[in-house]
């Protein structure tokens, strides 16, 4: 049997951290950020345990960078949703249901994030961190922002701020007021976005995330002729 190529070893490395962050957004959802442990994550995600030590320094990381992942498809998808606009308005608005969206329908999971980033070391700079970030900073330009590098950061902190207002214990506020806030202040139409979706739980695709982590193999079919079937690694 021939060594796999270096094009295949990376791309095998590639959905073993994808299974990973999947794996850490699914548990920590169900079960809450203390009932998950790292072991419990290389096993949902059917690698060995030393693989999430190679890849990310420690849990937290690990926990941030999935939810980052989550954030940033989820926002990616809500932008390209069609029918498609380069409208600057509409993507604002896209962009705003698409976070508060998360707040409601995954408490426990955003919960658990805010609270991450709240700690002395603050935001993990990974690359799904920096992602999102591009994404609403391309947002922010494209409804005509005259100073990118100073509304970028005021629409990010809005926007983390109205998630942590939703999901505060004991006294959350309700999205949809939390919705009308942000759109008053961006002089959004109630219509823009996701309006229905704002007032209710949606019923869409809320329950499956396996589609923003990619682990399928049809794009390595070099790896599944030389390796049988099972663990990446």
């Amino acid at each position: 049997m021939s060594p796999r190529s270096a094009s295949v070893n990376e791309e095998l490395r590639r959905r073993s951290r994808e299974r990973l962050l999947q794996a850490a957004v699914e548990l920590v959802n169900d079960r809450g950020y203390d009932a998950t442990t790292l072991g419990d994550i290389a096993d949902r995600a059917g690698s060995a345990r030393g693989l999430v030590s190679y890849y990310f320094p420690g849990k937290r990381q690990l926990v941030q960078s999935a939810v980052h992942r989550l954030m940033h498809r989820t926002l990616e998808e809500a932008l390209e949703r069609r029918p498609h606009t380069e409208d600057g308005r509409e993507r604002l608005a896209r962009a705003i249901d698409a976070i508060l969206g998360l707040a409601r329908d995954r408490p426990v999971l955003m919960r658990q994030h805010m609270a991450g980033i709240l700690q002395a070391e603050g935001f993990v700079q990974c690359p799904e961190q920096q992602r999102l970030s591009q994404l609403l900073r391309d947002t922010v330009a494209r409804r005509g922002s005259c100073d990118v590098d100073a509304d970028y950061p005021m629409l990010r902190a809005l926007l983390m701020g109205s998630v942590y207002a939703a999901l505060v214990p004991g006294a959350p506020m309700p999205v949809p007021a939390l919705r009308k806030e942000l759109f008053k202040r961006y002089r959004l139409d109630w219509k823009m976005g996701f309006p229905e979706e704002a007032e209710a739980p949606g019923d869409t695709c809320a329950t499956d995330i396996s589609r923003f982590f990619a682990t399928d193999a049809a794009h390595v079919t070099e790896a599944t002729d030389r390796k049988p079937a099972g663990r990446a690694e």
